[in-house]
C-alpha cells in the first residue's frame, strides 16, 4: 500500500504500518520530536499495550524475532559516576553487558539500569524504549546485525506501538556506534 508521498508501507507480521510522522499520538514526545530528522521513512503499527514484550509481540502479530530489536539500557559505573547508555541488539541475542559494553564504555561495573531509571531519564514507557529520541548525552550501542538489516521492528517509546526502521537509520542516530559482537546468541 502506498501513502500521498509514494511511500510504500512495510509487511511485517499481520501489523498496518503507517508513515510515523502520520501518527504522532502513538509515540512518546521524545520520539515523535525526532522524527523529522531521520534520514529515512519511519513506520508505525499500533499494538496492544500487553502485547509489547518481545515474546508476545511475536507471537500475537507474527513478525519474526529475527526481524525484531530490542533497546536495553544499562548504567554502566566508574567510582562515584554514573554512564545511562543504550544497546540496541536483534531479538534473538542478549547484549553482551558484562563484557563488550563494560570494556567499550570504560566501566568497571555494568548493568540492567534500574527501571524507575531508565523510564525517567528516557521520558518513554519501560517495555517500549527505543533508542530513537534518546537524550543526546546517552552513547548508542548499536550491533552490527542491527546496522545491517533492512528493515527491523523496534519500540516506539510506549508500549501501544511498534516502529519499523531501517537499520542505517538506527546506525545513524546521535551517539550511535556500531559495535561488532554486541548480540551474543541466547543460550
Amino acid at each position: 500500500m502506498s501513502d500521498d508521498r509514494g511511500m510504500t508501507a512495510p509487511v511485517l507480521g499481520s501489523l498496518t504500518w503507517v508513515p510515523a510522522t502520520d501518527r504522532a499520538d502513538l509515540l512518546a514526545a521524545p520520539v515523535a520530536a525526532v522524527l523529522a530528522g531521520l534520514t529515512a521513512p519511519v513506520w508505525v503499527a499500533e499494538i496492544d499495550d500487553d502485547l509489547a514484550d518481545t515474546a508476545a509481540f511475536t507471537d500475537a502479530y507474527g513478525v519474526p524475532a529475527a526481524a525484531s530489536a530490542n533497546c536495553v539500557v544499562v548504567a554502566a559505573r566508574r567510582g562515584a559516576e554514573t554512564t545511562l547508555a543504550a544497546c540496541l541488539v536483534l531479538a534473538t541475542t542478549r547484549a553482551d553487558v558484562n563484557g563488550l559494553v563494560r570494556r567499550h564504555l570504560g566501566a568497571r561495573k555494568a548493568s540492567f539500569a534500574p527501571q524507575d531509571v531508565a523510564v525517567a531519564e528516557s521520558g518513554m514507557a519501560y517495555g517500549g524504549i527505543t533508542p530513537v529520541g534518546l537524550p543526546s548525552s546517552w552513547p548508542v550501542l548499536v550491533d552490527a546485525a542491527v546496522a545491517e538489516a533492512e528493515l527491523l521492528v523496534v519500540g516506539s517509546g510506549t508500549r501501544g506501538s511498534k516502529l519499523a526502521v531501517p537499520g542505517a537509520v538506527l546506525a545513524g542516530l546521535p551517539g550511535a556506534v556500531v559495535l561488532e559482537g554486541l548480540g551474543q546468541p541466547v543460550g
